[in-house]
């Protein structure tokens, strides 16, 4: 099912919501079942959005057993300004959707409610304190229709900071402050994974794709020696039309 876009990304394309919410799912459970066999833990950042909160609810339904949760690290690549208890922040949105259910021993929140500067620069030594060389066994991302991942949103000053791995970052365009993971931290992961699904996003995931003159943050995720996995729903890939190369 996964097949090489070019040198930098993979797209495995599903043929609908619930086969790509599985197939999300199955391959966290991979990924974490290789981390923990690998080094005894697994480090993971999580996303928000709707495709994330799906396979939250998934993953506590249906892989209460499948890994040793005790082994799980959650962090995440972004959170908005608000308290963790209210319905908008990240952290409230997975543990209520599942994930507080499951014996998940190592939990780490952004906390940008307060000071925000200070907290980046607090989260980023967290991460330099407990993850090894830094490197996330997993990041999932989503995409918004602007092309922004994470945090990183168009024209913000989070896109061109290159040597800290979390950042304050004002989105004039949502009148807020956000945290959020940098292109360093992100592009360095072992598994980056990007979930788009619904027909809201064909036309933004086709540009984010083939318009390689695009300056969307999106198209700036994955390298070369960490590609970035695209999980894609048919709706989202409507208006993509190319032959595979599978792997």
């Amino acid at each position: 099912m996964i097949h090489k876009f070019d040198t930098r990304r993979k797209i495995a394309l599903l043929d609908d919501m619930q086969a790509m919410i599985k197939f999300s799912a199955d391959h966290f459970i991979k990924c974490a079942s290789e981390a923990i066999k690998d080094h005894n833990n697994f480090f993971v950042a999580l996303s928000g959005g709707s495709t994330p909160k799906d396979i939250f609810g998934y993953l506590a339904k249906h892989h209460k057993t499948s890994i040793e949760w005790n082994k799980v690290n959650l962090f995440w690549s972004d959170e908005r300004s608000v308290a963790l208890d209210n319905p908008e922040s990240n952290y409230h949105m997975a543990m209520n959707s599942g994930l507080e259910t499951l014996p998940i021993t190592y939990i780490h929140p952004m906390r940008a409610d307060t000071d925000i500067k200070k907290g980046a620069k607090d989260y980023e030594a967290l991460i330099k304190k407990e993850v090894p060389s830094e490197q996330f066994d997993l990041i999932m991302l989503g995409m918004g229709d602007d092309g922004h991942t994470a945090s990183l949103f168009p024209e913000t000053i989070a896109l061109t900071v290159n040597d800290r791995l979390v950042i304050e970052n004002e989105v004039k365009q949502k009148k807020t402050m956000r945290m959020t993971f940098t292109y360093s931290l992100i592009n360095q992961a072992k598994n980056i994974v990007i979930y788009v699904k619904g027909s809201n996003k064909n036309t933004i995931t086709a540009k984010a794709l083939f318009d390689h003159k695009n300056n969307y943050p999106i198209s700036k995720i994955g390298t070369e020696r960490s590609n970035a996995l695209w999980i894609i729903d048919a709706d989202a890939a409507s208006n993509l039309n190319f032959s595979w190369n599978p792997t």
